[in-house]
C-alpha cells in the first residue's frame, strides 16, 4: 500500500509531542493495537528526530510522518531520521523544492486560497489545513472545496473527540490531525490503556 493509500484510510493522524525514545516506541506500539496505521511526531522536542529513528527501526509496520518541518534543513534531517512523508504548518518554495528534491511526499499547510493556489502550481493537491479551527474550520473547508474541487485537505488544530466527526463527514477530507488520543501528560504518565481506547473510538469513526 504506498504512503497516500494509507493515509486515505487512517482517517485519524495522531499528532505528537514526545521526547522520551522508548515511550515514543511504546506508544506507536498502543497506536498500532488500536488499528492506527500512522503517526506525526512533531519537531518540538530536542529527542523528536531520535523518537521517528525508534518508531521506524521498531514498529516497522506504522508509517511515520515528521511534523511541524518549516524548512529544508529540518526536512533534510526528518528524512535522514527515517520519516516516510513530512507536514509543515505552513507553505513556502524552499520547503517545496527540497521535498521535490528528496522525493519525499510533503504536506504544506495551508490557511488560504493564495496558499493553496501556490501549491497547486507547484502540482501539489494534498494539504494539511492548520490551525483549523482558530481560521474558520468547517465552514472555511466548505468555502475552499467550491474553487479547489480536485484539492483534499488535512485539517489539523483544535480538532477534539466531539467535533472530529463532523469534519471526516465532509467530501473534501482525506483524513484529520489530532493530539486528543495522544496528549503530553498522558504518554509522560504511561497511560496506555487509555491511549488505546481513545485511539480504537476514533479509529471507529
Amino acid at each position: 500500500m504506498s504512503i497516500i493509500e494509507t493515509i486515505n484510510t487512517c482517517r485519524v493522524l495522531p499528532v505528537v509531542v514526545v521526547n522520551d525514545v522508548e515511550r515514543s516506541v511504546t506508544l506507536a506500539q498502543t497506536l498500532v493495537r488500536a488499528g492506527m496505521p500512522a503517526i506525526e511526531v512533531t519537531l518540538r522536542t530536542d529527542n523528536a528526530l531520535a523518537c521517528i529513528s525508534a518508531v521506524k527501526e521498531q514498529v516497522p509496520e506504522m508509517l511515520v510522518a515528521a511534523g511541524t518541518v518549516t524548512n529544508a534543513a529540518e526536512l533534510a534531517a526528518s528524512v535522514q531520521a527515517g520519516a516516510d512523508f513530512v507536514l509543515s504548518p505552513g507553505i513556502s518554495d524552499e520547503i517545496i523544492r527540497a521535498a521535490s528534491a528528496r522525493e519525499v511526499l510533503l504536506i504544506p499547510g495551508v490557511a488560504s486560497a493564495s496558499e493553496i493556489m501556490l501549491g497547486r502550481s507547484r502540482q501539489l493537491n494534498f494539504f494539511k489545513v492548520f490551525p483549523a479551527e482558530a481560521i474558520g474550520g468547517i465552514p472555511l473547508l466548505k468555502s475552499l472545496a467550491g474553487p479547489f474541487p480536485n484539492v483534499q485537505f488535512c485539517p489539523t488544530g483544535g480538532l477534539n473527540a466531539d467535533n472530529f466527526r463532523d469534519y471526516l463527514a465532509l467530501d473534501c477530507v482525506t483524513c484529520v490531525g489530532g493530539s486528543w488520543m495522544v496528549k503530553a501528560e498522558m504518554i509522560e504518565n504511561d497511560q496506555w490503556e487509555e491511549i488505546e481506547n481513545l485511539a480504537r473510538a476514533a479509529m471507529s469513526a
